[in-house]
């Protein structure tokens, strides 16, 4: 990671910045021989382990307790991969060969374990960044954090660097709506990230806001436990089949796409879905103009893969609802006027990137914490700084640009290393000719 040559105090440090902003001098400061990451999720696990491969030093941050805690901590006991493992492994790791086709969550949190390991990545845990920011009278970035040490309360760093790898990804915080009425409900709410199974809501009528991957799940998995949900779905949307003829209709999709125009292939991915699940549209479930693929690569929008749910919603043990207009005691009002009462309600309603929070004038991401260049490009910005998972490809195309910034960041790193060592070299050589 980082020798403890590379730990200075604040009063080395002082004398070296000594215009830098007065609060330096209240924090721990640290000099870092390479970059900081941000984030210990499956982002910076792989820029980490790219690193690791070729003999880059580094830091890795982690606000939570542990690596990938969105998966350990905010995430539903049923869930699996939706793709492949093959588009889910991190570079140079492999999956176990007998992991199944579409992993569970405890599976896949032991591979990244596994894999953390196995490259020797030991991020610093309970590690909140404050804020970040590139200082241009000295070409290093200044990056405020607090440490819960949890034994004398909290602690305050500032790491100074020369590159910063932003790898919190797109899902760090999640998104809770407001809704009219909500504080007279009375009931339950919970979001989707703290839902953890139906068992709890057995025999209970509970509202799910949302149709995208998590809110079908979270609706199937209430209604497997025995309880009534209603599903609400203001929008339109794609549902494909999880799978064509025993194959990854993921994978179909990017062999096609090899060889095919975008507007083909979503014509006959639409085709397949419906000669496999049939007209999804009169259970409520509308479609887009925009075809699924083209919709996932321009708005991020990724079509819901279908494991089950559809099944109950044509048999009505999951109703379709518009809406909401407002809540009120135990029951909610939707757009239509209709009126439902309901127990609970689950909040499948995403998350979103938390970048803005923290990166400070910065003109790389945009206010909504997303690079502003589209993928492929959207992994480098200028005086050094990266961004890692925040393609809306998944983990498939975090790997991708965890390749490219660990490899982009090495030849800096040794550039700037072969000529430290000729620089003092040739001081060398000249005390040398003094004698």
């Amino acid at each position: 990671m980082y020798s403890n040559n590379n730990n200075q105090d604040c009063v080395n440090i002082s004398s070296m910045f000594q215009n830098f902003n007065p609060d330096i001098f209240s924090r721990r400061c640290v000099w870092v021989n390479g970059p900081v990451i941000v984030g210990a999720g499956p982002s910076g696990l792989g820029v980490a382990a790219g690193l690791k491969r070729q003999g880059v030093p580094f830091i890795i941050l982690e606000r939570a307790n542990c690596i990938a805690s969105l998966w350990q901590n905010r995430t539903y006991d049923r869930l699996k991969l939706h793709l492949p493992k093959q588009f889910c492994q991190l570079p140079n790791f492999p999956f176990p060969e007998d992991f199944p086709e579409y992993p569970t969550k405890y599976q896949f949190i032991q591979y990244l374990e596994s894999y953390a390991t196995h490259f020797d990545i030991r991020p610093k845990f309970n590690e909140t960044v404050q804020s970040a920011k590139y200082d241009e009278r000295f070409g290093l970035w200044r990056v405020k954090t607090v440490s819960e040490t949890g034994l004398v309360g909290s602690c305050q760093f500032e790491y100074i660097c020369r590159w910063l790898v932003v790898a919190t990804g797109e899902n760090a915080e999640k998104v809770v709506p407001e809704f009219e009425g909500l504080e007279d409900f009375g009931g339950e709410v919970v979001h989707a990230c703290d839902y953890k199974s139906g068992e709890r809501y057995r025999g209970k009528r509970v509202l799910v806001v949302g149709c995208g991957n998590s809110g079908m799940e979270v609706s199937l998995d209430l209604c497997n436990h025995h309880a009534s949900p209603s599903m609400v779905v203001r929008s339109s949307i794609h549902v494909l089949p999880r799978e064509v003829l025993g194959k990854s209709t993921f994978e179909l999709a990017m062999k096609m796409m090899k060889w095919m125009p975008l507007w083909l292939v979503d014509r006959i991915l639409l085709f397949l879905a419906d000669m496999i699940l049939g007209n999804t549209e009169k259970y409520g479930l509308k479609r887009p103009q925009i075809g699924p693929m083209e919709l996932k690569n321009t708005a991020g929008r990724t079509p819901v893969l279908d494991i089950g749910a559809l099944k109950k919603i044509r048999s009505k043990k999951i109703k379709i609802v518009p809406g909401i207009k407002k809540f009120g005691p135990r029951m909610v009002e939707l757009v239509d006027g209709q009126i439902l009462e309901i127990d609970s309600a689950v909040l499948a309603t995403g998350y979103r990137s938390n970048v803005p929070k923290w990166l400070t004038d910065n003109d790389f991401f945009s206010e909504d914490g997303i690079p502003k260049n589209p993928f492929p490009n959207g992994w480098k910005g200028e005086a050094g700084l990266y961004a890692v998972g925040f393609t809306r490809r998944g983990i498939s195309g975090a790997s991708l640009d965890a390749m490219s910034v660990a490899h982009d960041i090495a030849n800096s790193w040794n550039e700037e290393t072969k000529q430290q060592k000729i620089t003092a070299a040739a001081r060398h050589r000249r005390c040398i000719s003094h004698f």
